[in-house]
């Protein structure tokens, strides 16, 4: 069975990020990746300290907003940027578990600030090869 894997799309002036995986989990992981690799490398970014966070949604692409979302809101109000991600799904629930540091610029170097996961190219599927993708395009 393939890897998970992230990567990027290009949409216009924003990015998309997608999370491929052999589970839905795997996948929201891998786009949690995605998003992080647009500020910064996540290579550069050590796994200090944790965040737990819980998001509820009524379909597994609004799950994935808001996720995302959490993510961005946790970065922008803890001033962290995160390299881990761990998520369990129960039906319309999401747990999640960041891991990360406090910014440090000349460390980090981070490109860009992310103002927030949109429904643009928002789509959570299994692909051909039975692979979970849970990608959208985020706001820069």
């Amino acid at each position: 069975m393939p890897e998970a894997r992230w990567e990027h799309f290009t949409h216009g002036a924003d990015i998309g990020v997608r999370g491929i995986g052999p589970t839905l989990e795997a996948a929201f992981e891998q786009a949690a990746l995605a998003l992080a690799a647009v500020i910064c490398d996540p290579a550069r970014v050590a796994r200090k300290d944790s965040v737990e966070v819980a998001v509820s949604a009524p379909d597994v692409e609004l799950l994935l907003v808001d996720w995302l979302n959490a993510i961005v809101y946790e970065m922008a109000t803890r001033h962290m940027v995160f390299s881990g991600f761990q998520v369990a799904i129960s039906g319309e629930q999401l747990a999640g578990t960041l891991w990360g540091e406090t910014v440090d610029v000349v460390r980090h170097q981070p490109a860009v600030e992310v103002k927030g996961a949109t429904y643009t190219e928002l789509k959570v599927y299994r692909n051909a090869q039975g692979e979970w993708v849970a990608q959208c395009v985020v706001d820069v």
